[in-house]
């Protein structure tokens, strides 16, 4: 993000940058976790990542052990937190005020693996706690928040839910230094609004419309067009738009790649490339978001692998 950044950019650097200050722990907190608990954790946190995220677990694959078993343990913990939001039963809000006293505890319930993987991780890798903070704080949105007026309002939603995962994941991966902030916090948006396009038939089916209201109206839509499902000529120029922007951002966040530690760029690449294609079948079917969930197949997923590699062994992503 440079000088030439719109207001939101600058908005989302600066809680960045204001967790990234935060403070980290001087030493390493430790906790009573046995190896073998803490092995059975980690593999819980495995299995968690297998189950709910193909393209990600494919992607983590590529860094080494101990790096991916540490993202895993993240993505445990992000699922998890998610979960206590959407799908736990009862008083939610309660549920993730129980949830988020855990993990500020000094040591995780003993019982709870996805807690004692994060907990380990987390301290090990001095990852910053104010952005576990932010996330949770995102996530209870959906407790209460349905629509987004405008875009502003959206990118923070998204850097809650999504940035923050990648400043996570860059302390874990290692970087050279703050300059890689922005492009983690733009990398997040755009993952972010892939989701969003991707699951907008199922989101509206929850009760929930994630994109900006003054952009549907701005291409004359409202909220009973959406709810016929149907794809005409003003859909397929708002989700022209949608892709655009996204498109624009993994573009302006890829140089950052070459800012990570080397033994994960692949990984952030993998992922992000993998990620972006999701775009490519949402065109490909004609913009219809409303009847099927767009996706990248295994076969094209592996094939795209190489030309990644190569595009990050070359430094292609900084000449964009």
């Amino acid at each position: 993000m440079t000088s030439s950044s719109v207001p939101w950019e600058q908005s989302l650097l600066s809680k960045a940058t204001a967790a990234f200050e935060s403070g980290l722990p001087a030493v390493p907190q430790s906790f009573s976790a046995d190896e073998a608990g803490l092995a059975q954790a980690y593999h819980h946190a495995d299995s968690i990542t297998r189950r709910n995220s193909r393209t990600f677990y494919l992607a983590t694959s590529l860094l080494p052990v101990e790096k991916r078993r540490a993202i895993r343990a993240l993505y445990a913990f992000c699922r998890v937190s998610d979960d206590v939001v959407d799908r736990a039963d009862g008083d939610r809000l309660a549920r993730l005020a129980g949830w988020r006293s855990a993990l500020q505890g000094e040591a995780p319930p003993a019982s709870d693996p996805v807690l004692t993987a994060w907990a380990d991780t987390r301290h090990r890798y001095r990852i910053p706690p104010l952005y576990a903070e932010q996330l949770l704080d995102a996530l209870s949105q959906d407790l209460t928040v349905t629509r987004y007026p405008s875009f502003n309002e959206l990118a923070h939603y998204c850097y809650g839910v999504a940035s923050t995962v990648g400043l996570m994941s860059m302390h874990i991966i290692g970087y050279r230094g703050p300059e890689a902030l922005p492009y983690a916090v733009k990398l997040g948006v755009a993952l972010q609004l892939t989701n969003i396009l991707r699951d907008v038939g199922e989101d509206w089916r929850q009760g929930r419309l994630y994109l900006p209201q003054d952009e549907l109206a701005a291409f004359n839509l409202s909220e009973a067009d959406l709810d016929t499902g149907r794809v005409d000529d003003r859909w397929r120029a708002l989700m022209r738009f949608q892709i655009l922007r996204t498109r624009r951002l993994y573009t302006e966040s890829l140089p950052g790649v070459a800012l990570l530690h080397p033994d994960g760029r692949f990984a952030v690449a993998a992922a992000a490339e993998l990620y972006r294609a999701i775009l490519d079948d949402i065109e490909a079917h004609d913009y219809d978001v409303f009847n099927r969930r767009a996706h990248l197949g295994a076969v094209k997923k592996l094939v795209r692998l190489p030309g990644i590699y190569w595009r990050v062994a070359t430094s292609r992503y900084q000449q964009n």
